[in-house]
């Protein structure tokens, strides 16, 4: 597929079938996360690849609200970084994480991200202290998001090019 039928095809994807992804496919999706550019090269980021049920099912828990689908989903890619190894693990990692969401729409498979720093647990705990804690995650690792990854359930139009937002774009400087 090119690269930008790709990007108009791609839609955040919160329904799967239950099949579950062949071994291929899971190492193409890491691949892709692992090719990833990042800051001086350092790769700060990290995958944990989660396809146990009962832990799909605990994690779907993991925030107020934007996760319970995950329980549905047959593989989760929890991506996080290293602080100490990069000062913008945070950038590296979404970077990482947008290859993993690029690479499982080519492959006709639906996924989506599910926001962890900065989000909170229905009562009221940080949602990546309770990742970090299902996961075996140390403290000095950064949770940045999940990706649920499954075969589609559902259908969703493509990208509306009409609705673009243009006036975002500013040429020269900010305003102009």
């Amino acid at each position: 597929m090119k690269f930008s039928e790709l990007i108009m095809t791609r839609r955040s994807m919160r329904q799967f079938t239950d099949e579950l992804l062949n071994g291929d496919d899971v190492k193409l999706l890491l691949r892709a996360g692992l090719m990833a550019p990042s800051s001086k090269g350092l790769h700060s980021y990290e995958f944990v690849v989660v396809e146990d049920k009962e832990t799909l099912a605990a994690l779907s828990q993991c925030k107020q609200v934007g996760s319970d689908f995950l329980g549905g989903a047959p593989l989760a890619i929890v991506v996080l970084a290293d602080p100490a190894v990069s000062d913008v693990w945070v950038e590296d990692a979404s970077v990482a994480a947008t290859h993993i969401l690029l690479q499982a729409e080519d492959l006709g498979l639906g996924a989506c991200w599910i926001q962890v720093r900065n989000r909170f647990a229905a009562d009221g705990r940080p949602t990546e202290e309770i990742v970090k804690s299902l996961l075996g995650i140390p403290e000095d690792r950064g949770v940045v998001c999940i990706i649920a990854v499954g075969h589609k359930g559902m259908e969703r139009k493509p990208q509306n090019e009409d609705r673009l937002k243009w006036e975002k774009v500013h040429i020269g400087r900010l305003g102009d």
